[in-house]
């Protein structure tokens, strides 16, 4: 039997294990099923007690008609900077439940920064010194990663530096010339990622350049995030296959909305955020010309035309959209097989916005839209295997090298400033992605079934993605020293173990 037969087989089995069990609870406690980890079937030490019976298998959730369509686009709201002092951005950041209604029949309760949803867009440029306090006052500890940016280790909210509910930290730092890109921030607590995520914690980090090339074409912001919510309008927890695939909910939010509709009047320059749990978005518009301009760390040399654009958990991207006529089309999120695991519906074709266009022509751009740095040549190598077992009674690991995350534990070690080759292969059968904190690296090639090829284009990266036995070689350095973390963006993936720690000396 191949593997993939094999796991799917065995995903069905302990799914009705698990289904048995839960039965077997809401008998024996009245229907009460709230605090009870279902026996052994826990997912390697993750509560599933308080999982409904129609979630096993993606039942008794809201339809996507409740929630309002075609709104126009909401605006990110910006942080606020309170401070008056020049290159200087301070700010606070509250993390609470918060309720918001959704409809005029629907309150729900999310976590969200500053109540809203998604949370303050932070707007601040290369060079400047950042001080945000964030106050917890959720009911667990957390922190804020700033995803992507080039920020000290005791400043990048690693999960062995918790905030306690109740309690308060002030992060700081400054941004160095030449990081200006499209980053974001949410939460690294230890076992708590996914539920914080999904509850509504992230938001928008922007840092710009000090003279922008492109400055002359219009900018919109694209933040795209899952929403799944139970049949009574409240955030629904995980089922098991949101633990074994990634949470993908039944909404696709843009800046907190569900399909709004998108005027772009002339050619149009979009930042995008996949900040989805575990969706990929391989995202597609008809009648316009669309250019990659930037990735996670920043503008690419020049432009590069693209008919469709991947991206998996955390990736972020900036490109260039040309509408070739004055025309109304839908944002389209392609389907993607990324491989999951058990009986799962095939992938489909979803529409994210409707697109309200103006024809317009290519503007002026520059010869080169940035210099990017080059790094060198690796003085030293380093090798990530992703691999994944399922443990009747005892769930899915998810691993790096064969080990499950420990805080306790240092996975590999590096030297301050030294420029390292880096090979990810994914020996599994689903779609993975690798992400690591603090800085970006270049991609040498992709080697997929015997092929070596070469990217497409060299930008600076920060998060990309493996396909099935797909390896990755990156160029890499570390520029702090200190605790690093790197892991598979699928935010489930990664709470159950998929990420290491790297030591920078």
């Amino acid at each position: 039997m191949n593997r993939r037969i094999f796991l799917t087989k065995l995903a069905a089995a302990v799914g009705t294990l698990a289904a048995t069990r839960v039965i077997a609870q809401t008998h024996n406690m009245g229907g009460n099923m709230a605090g009870h980890d279902m026996g052994n079937m826990n997912m390697s030490g993750h509560n599933m007690g308080n999982m409904k019976m129609g979630e096993m298998h993606g039942g008794g959730l809201l339809p996507e008609s409740a929630l309002p369509q075609n709104l126009p686009l909401p605006d990110l709201k910006k942080l606020i900077n309170t401070s008056s002092q020049s290159n200087y951005f301070s700010a606070t950041l509250t993390a609470k439940p918060v309720k918001l209604q959704l409809t005029p029949e629907l309150n729900t309760e999310f976590w969200a920064y500053n109540d809203q949803i998604p949370g303050p867009a932070i707007e601040v440029f290369e060079g400047d010194t950042v001080e945000i306090t964030l106050k917890n006052e959720l009911p667990q500890a957390t922190t804020i990663h700033w995803h992507g940016l080039p920020v000290p280790p005791d400043q990048d909210g690693n999960p062995q530096d918790e905030i306690a509910p109740g309690a308060s930290h002030t992060y700081k730092f400054t941004l160095p010339e030449g990081c200006a890109g499209t980053y974001w921030y949410h939460p690294h607590g230890h076992n708590t990622v996914a539920e914080q995520a999904f509850r509504g914690l992230a938001g928008v980090f922007i840092v710009k350049p000090k003279q922008d090339p492109l400055a002359h074409i219009p900018v919109q912001n694209w933040l795209m995030s899952d929403l799944k919510l139970s049949s009574d309008g409240q955030i629904a927890d995980n089922s098991m296959m949101d633990w074994m695939n990634g949470r993908e909910g039944q909404f696709v939010l843009i800046n907190g909305a569900s399909k709004p509709q998108i005027t772009l009047n002339q050619a149009t320059r979009a930042r995008i955020w996949n900040a989805c749990s575990g969706r990929y978005l391989d995202l597609a518009l008809n009648d316009a010309d669309i250019y990659v301009i930037g990735t996670d760390g920043g503008l690419l040399l020049k432009p590069h035309q693209v008919k469709s654009l991947l991206l998996s958990p955390g990736e972020r991207a900036e490109i260039l959209i040309v509408p070739r006529k004055s025309t109304q089309q839908n944002l389209k999120a392609l389907a993607y097989n990324r491989g999951k695991m058990g009986n799962v519906p095939e992938e489909v074709t979803r529409d994210l916005a409707s697109i309200v266009m103006t024809q317009d022509s290519l503007p002026t751009l520059p010869e080169q839209l940035r210099a990017l740095p080059l790094l060198g040549q690796p003085t030293a190598v380093k090798k990530l295997e992703y691999t994944e077992t399922m443990e009747m009674g005892k769930g899915m690991n998810f691993l790096i090298n064969g080990k499950k995350h420990d805080m306790n534990r240092i996975d590999l070690t590096s030297k301050l400033g030294e420029v390292e080759e880096w090979e990810i292969f994914n020996n599994s059968h689903m779609d993975h992605n690798f992400h690591i904190h603090g800085t970006q690296f270049t991609i040498i090639n992709h080697q997929l079934n015997g092929q070596v090829h070469q990217p497409e284009y060299i930008g600076h990266k920060d998060t990309i993605n493996l396909k099935p036995y797909e390896r990755v070689r990156i160029k890499i350095a570390q520029h702090h020293k200190g605790l690093r973390m790197y892991h598979c963006h699928i935010l489930e993936h990664e709470t159950l173990g998929m990420m290491g720690q790297l030591n920078v000396i």
